[in-house]
């Protein structure tokens, strides 16, 4: 499949489930003496509501048709009842189509700021993670790798959507939540696509996932599409027990869609006190292990393409 065929297939996949996804009750519309042979609006439905005839639309969701106004696809978003995060998604698709599009490619290596490794190290009583935004991990602080010590003892690349998918009872019993987390993680990936439809890195890492996981196949199927940020997330970890962490999502290059997660107990819970816990543990297994130094030895980051 060249490029263009790969972007209208983008487009036509995700307007597609959308449409499956809104009925016609949803819609205002009489659901009953016709009978139904598609899940959710027919597209003929979807044109009426968004006042475009069903010849254009099925162009549109085809994505056959040529720079489509905002105000079509405004009011096919409204009709398709997309959140922001979709709507930011299906322009980026449609902006794929076009030919005079300008290519965005990443950066050949991931590198971290100098000053994004001070913070992490400044950061001494919170745990903190840097991801871009295939989720490989390029650098952590000693409380994040704490945190995440199954993540980081896993060998090969450091990859939290590799360790969810292809490592998944490992996975299951770190995050109770898994289902949720894995959605999240999926629909960021969606995101990702369609920011960076030409990153190699990214194209293989989705195939890798699809090839070896039902599971991934699942819910990339779905098509849905979600930004990174704060939350809360719960942990079962070996040292600490069960332990839920609210977390902020802090975007510190946009060019390759690196974010550092901030795990940010409130002084005085007891969130807190088993973060600290946790540190005063890794203290001493770092001393344990480095005697002669005294001090923990830092962590190599990896990146294993």
């Amino acid at each position: 499949m060249d490029e263009k065929e790969s972007a209208r297939a983008a487009v036509r996949e995700f307007l597609t489930t959308r449409r499956a996804r809104v009925t016609p009750t949803d819609a205002g519309l009489p659901a009953h003496g016709t009978r139904r042979r598609v899940k959710g609006l027919r597209r003929e439905e979807v044109a009426l509501l968004a006042g475009v005839s069903p010849e254009y639309y099925v162009r549109l969701e085809r994505g056959q048709a040529t720079g489509p106004s905002a105000g079509v696809v405004d009011a096919v978003a409204d009709v398709l009842r997309l959140d922001d995060d979709e709507r930011t998604h299906l322009d980026r698709l449609l902006a794929a189509l076009t030919p005079a599009r300008h290519k965005r490619r990443r950066p050949a290596k991931d590198l971290i700021n100098p000053g994004v490794r001070v913070l992490l190290d400044s950061m001494d009583h919170l745990p903190a993670v840097v991801f871009n935004g295939r989720f490989d991990i390029l650098a952590a602080n000693t409380l994040g790798r704490a945190l995440l010590a199954p993540m980081f003892d896993r060998p090969g690349r450091l990859n939290c959507a590799l360790f969810l998918f292809l490592d998944e009872p490992r996975a299951r019993d770190l995050f109770p939540a898994w289902d949720l987390i894995t959605a999240d993680t999926v629909a960021t990936l969606r995101i990702e696509a369609g920011l960076h439809p030409d990153d190699p890195d990214l194209t293989k890492l989705i195939g890798q996932l699809a090839t070896r996981s039902t599971e991934f196949r699942k819910r990339w199927a779905t098509n849905d599409v979600r930004t990174a940020r704060a939350g809360s997330k719960t942990f079962r970890h070996p040292l600490i027990g069960e332990i839920t962490l609210p977390y902020e999502t802090l975007r510190i290059d946009a060019a390759s869609s690196q974010i550092i997660s901030v795990y940010t107990p409130q002084p005085g819970t007891p969130e807190a006190d088993a973060i600290r816990l946790l540190a005063s543990w890794n203290a001493d297994d770092q001393r344990n292990n480095n005697p002669a130094e005294g001090t923990p030895r830092r962590h190599d980051d990896r990146q294993d393409h």
